[in-house]
């Protein structure tokens, strides 16, 4: 039934180039247990193993990304996703996933114009006063060409690759159907969550596809950065530096949006004249200073993540453009992370937990976060405590955020422990970010700069105005439970009257008992009618007369064949079953 539907049509092309990348990165033994192989055969398609492995002296991780890059767009973001899953995966396969950088070969401008004039409205001509036809950037799902306005505005335009969408569809209708095979074939591949990896990745890339939700996400974050000062930013260093916090213009930046040509296929931006944040050196040689550089994008992403609660989830330095007055511009907000208000205090709790040495604390978070799993909770307690035993007493300035948040989601892995996607997100973003500020400053301390603003959050939830705040939401939600309980008491006894009543209880030890006894009520109706099938034969076997074979009576040898047969599959259910149960 699963691959029935994957060798539809739409899908067969796709899933042949698929399983021929994978054979030739030496997985074809993955291949065949998911029966693409057989699935392609069966289509009258042949795949090439005659050079099947010809790159297996890669090590695991260096192949599975290589594999990724080659599969194209859907697969350079699940890896993408893949690598903000600390909690699933070992250091050396996160470092390769963080490798995977999202380039192709650009698509010629004449393929672009008809689509480009549809969705601006207009032909290109008639709307810029300059359109530069080569492209600035060209990834998988999407290229940037400079353009300038008639106004005089530089601006970038970012345009979908044609065609895009449907290969992308295709790959996610198919990794959907391979996580439910995975999961039901092989149960310890369960603890990697596949099925909800994929989802993650569904969502992320279908707001990837739709350009005018960047600009959405872009926007919201340029709101949110709408009049911020960043006091603490200024450091003696900076003394005789030009007169960067006294400065009119805004400390971050977020390019604006030319909403009336902005739509899913296409959107207009301001053009960042700034130096990349890889460019360190031309960052040195403009006068501007690292330590600054490297506080103030701290600040600001703690900012999005402490206050805000929606943050740039892949701050890493081919985001980030460096400007005059030691100012920084923030781009590509296609990924970005939400985080609750509750989510928020809990993450302010951990980290306060870790830098304050107190493990009774960050062990309640990480119970919190376990939801209904089974977790030793003692041995996790045990390893917290030994976890922040080892930095007690350190100063901050040799504390690393980073490394203890990499320790602490290796507890994480060896308990188990899924992490929910927006915390395994922001614990990335942490990671990114603090080799970022390390990159400019190898001083940046971001234990201390994160803890004061920590601190003055967990304050500010203790506020006379916010606790007032809280008590008048939860008031108003007992309130509205209230008025709603005689319309639902109502309800349930019109059920009760109409004999409609139900009650659902799922407990599942009971279901799995449940599932036990009626296999074993099927296995003797099995048994009871190969019993009935024996003796009725053996009794026509002694009546003389009626149709022969073999000089047998016919009816009387189909039905020892059959109770053959039925016997047969009662011996197969009782091993599986047997074996399902060792397991």
């Amino acid at each position: 039934m699963l691959w029935r539907a994957l060798i539809a049509a739409r899908d067969l092309g796709r899933l042949h180039e698929i399983a021929s990348i994978l054979i030739r990165y030496g997985f074809g033994d993955f291949v065949r247990r998911m029966g693409m192989a057989n699935a392609l055969e069966r289509a009258g398609r042949t795949l090439r193993w005659k050079h099947a492995e010809e790159l297996a002296h890669l090590e695991p991780p260096a192949r599975v990304r290589r594999a990724l890059e080659e599969l194209g767009p859907t697969f350079i973001k699940l890896g993408q996703v893949l690598a903000t899953r600390v909690d699933l995966f070992e250091p050396e396969w996160i470092a390769e996933f963080s490798k995977l950088q999202d380039s192709a070969p650009p698509v010629p401008y004449a393929d672009l114009q008809q689509q480009l004039g549809e969705d601006l409205g207009a032909p290109p001509e008639e709307i810029f006063a300059a359109f530069d036809p080569g492209p600035l950037a060209a990834a998988s799902i999407a290229q940037v060409h400079r353009a300038r306005l008639k106004d005089g505005s530089a601006v970038v335009v970012k345009v979908r690759r044609p065609g895009i969408r449907p290969v992308i569809e295709a790959d996610l209708r198919w990794l959907m159907r391979l996580t439910e095979l995975v999961e039901s074939e092989n149960p310890e591949l369960r603890n990697f969550h596949p099925q909800e990896v994929v989802r993650q990745l569904e969502q992320s890339l279908r707001r990837e596809l739709d350009f005018a939700t960047e600009c959405r996400n872009a926007e919201r974050i340029a709101n949110n950065f709408a009049g911020y000062t960043d006091q603490d930013a200024a450091s003696p260093s900076a003394t005789g530096k030009a007169a960067d916090s006294a400065t009119a213009a805004p400390l971050i930046v977020i390019p604006r949006v030319y909403w009336q040509w902005t739509g899913e296929r296409v959107c207009v931006q301001e053009f960042i004249d700034g130096i990349p944040g890889r460019n360190l050196v031309a960052a040195e040689r403009a006068g501007l200073d690292r330590k600054i550089l490297a506080r103030r994008g701290a600040h600001a992403v703690l900012k999005m993540i402490v206050e805000d609660g929606y943050f740039h989830a892949d701050p890493h330095p081919g985001n980030v453009f460096y400007l005059p007055g030691n100012r920084l511009a923030f781009i590509d907000f296609g990924m970005v992370g939400r985080l609750t208000e509750e989510r928020r205090s809990q993450m302010i709790r951990l980290m306060l937990g870790m830098v304050r040495n107190e493990p009774a604390r960050v062990a309640d978070v990480m119970l919190d976060w376990t939801g209904d799993s089974h977790v030793d909770e003692a041995g996790l307690l045990q390893e917290i405590q030994a976890f922040v035993d080892q930095y007690y007493g350190l100063p901050l300035k040799q504390l690393s955020l980073g490394a203890m948040l990499t320790d602490l989601v290796a507890i994480v892995r060896k308990h188990r422990i899924a992490l929910p996607a927006d915390l395994a997100l922001l614990i990335k973003a942490f990671i990114t970010l603090e080799g970022m500020g390390r990159e400019l400053d190898p001083d940046f301390d971001m234990a201390g700069e994160a803890l004061p603003m920590l601190e003055r959050s967990l304050r500010a939830r203790y506020m006379p105005a916010a606790l007032i705040k809280r008590g008048w939401r939860s008031a108003g939600e007992m309130l509205a439970l209230i008025a709603d309980l005689p319309h639902d008491f109502f309800r349930l006894l019109r059920a009760a009257r109409r004999g409609r009543l139900e009650i659902h209880i799922d407990v599942t030890h009971l279901k799995h008992v449940g599932n036990q006894l009626d296999g074993a009520a099927n296995r003797l109706v099995i048994g009871i009618v190969v019993a009935a099938l024996i003796i009725g034969s053996s009794i026509v076997m002694t009546v003389s007369g009626g149709p022969t074979l073999f000089g047998l009576p016919t009816f009387g040898l189909l039905g020892f064949l059959g109770a053959a047969a039925g016997g047969v599959w009662l011996l197969l259910s009782i091993w599986k079953s047997n074996r399902a149960d060792r397991e």
